[in-house]
């Protein structure tokens, strides 16, 4: 009975005996699984309607979960339990919304708009059948771009990996090439090849 007692105590006020011995009965800093919180947790980047749009998303995943977790269980005080808190995720999204269009205007996020030549085109780049049109890709606002031809270096280049240099930078460019080029008539013996065994396949033979 004495160590029914221990065991009754170390949980009692709804703690776990975990929380009891390594954190003395103060608030463990864990989620759910147990993983310590970390800076990672904080979803900010720094833009009020960036930050407001990952709320929101935030809000209704949750949702979802609530939902999901209500399914798996046939315990009326949980379900009631688990409604309220699904339900108030309803609520916060709403919230969240509110102060967006508060924020006028709130899109483009940031300071700088788009480039007017690609703000309103819409690059089809499926060339089979069965695509699907609506106002997220065609009407007045949109550019229906659907030729290959005319979807290749749409910056006007070449459609190559190239970039303009200056002086300076170019030179430096060249330097850099010159001291990291690979010699395609070097073949140097490794240590894999020193020290390759059965199922290693060909290797170099190291000559005196």
């Amino acid at each position: 009975m004495e160590e029914a007692d221990l065991y009754l105590s170390l949980n009692d006020r709804g703690e776990s005996h975990t929380s009891s011995i390594l954190y003395g009965g103060a608030p463990a800093l864990v989620n759910s699984a147990g993983i310590p919180w970390t800076a990672a947790y904080i979803d900010s980047i720094g833009d009020p309607t960036c930050d407001l749009r990952s709320n929101i998303a935030a809000e209704s995943r949750a949702k979802i979960v609530y939902e999901r977790l209500i399914n798996v269980t046939d315990d009326p005080g949980i379900k009631d339990a688990l409604a309220f808190l699904m339900t108030r995720e309803v609520a916060h999204q709403k919230s969240f919304e509110k102060a967006l269009y508060a924020i006028e205007p709130n899109f483009p996020t940031g300071k700088l708009g788009g480039l007017p030549d690609f703000s309103d085109k819409y690059y089809d780049l499926s060339q089979g059948e069965g695509n699907a049109r609506g106002p997220w890709n065609e009407g007045e606002q949109w550019e229906f771009v659907d030729d290959a031809d005319d979807q290749v270096a749409v910056d006007g280049g070449d459609g190559s990996a190239s970039v303009v240099l200056g002086d300076d930078d170019e030179a430096a460019v060249e330097a850099f090439a010159m001291r990291t080029a690979s010699n395609p008539e070097a073949n140097p013996v490794t240590g894999a090849d020193l020290g390759a065994g059965p199922g290693a396949g060909k290797t170099t033979i190291l000559v005196d």
